[in-house]
């Protein structure tokens, strides 16, 4: 590797940054790697929220139902747990949009809404969003 003497001022020092970005990637990997493990094992009791965003339900939104007993209406439409999953793909494809709005009755068990959410996600449709109502105080 030869030296540039420059012109007639004098010689030219550079100074080599190829190390140092090589280190900072690493380091920029291993807090990449590392950071979302720090958080996993604390235990919290969630504060309950009063007013989050406002949402003004409509038919051009793909909303769907679940009552306690395990019914399933997208609108007002009754659908069957079978073919829900692909029900909630054309109503998607229809109202041209990505966002499934799920309602979920107080009294259902967090399990069914779990394993739906997880059915829905296996199926492609990762933009979900749950409604709930505003807390009195």
């Amino acid at each position: 590797m030869g030296m540039n003497t420059g012109n007639k001022k004098g010689p030219v020092s550079d100074i080599n940054v190829t190390p140092l970005v090589d280190v900072m990637l690493v380091l920029l990997v291993i807090f990449m790697v590392t950071a979302p493990m720090m958080f996993s094992g604390i235990q919290l009791k969630l504060p309950k929220t009063q007013k989050v965003t406002s949402l003004n339900l409509n038919s051009e939104l793909v909303i769907l139902s679940i009552t306690d007993t395990e019914k399933y209406f997208i609108g007002k439409e009754l659908v069957d747990s079978k073919v829900l999953v692909k029900r909630i793909n054309e109503e998607l494809v229809k109202n041209k949009t990505d966002v499934i709005y799920i309602r979920a009755d107080y009294q259902l068990k967090y399990e069914k809404v779990a394993k739906l959410i997880s059915n829905l996600k296996k199926a492609g449709i990762s933009n979900i969003a749950l409604v709930t109502e505003i807390e009195n105080k």
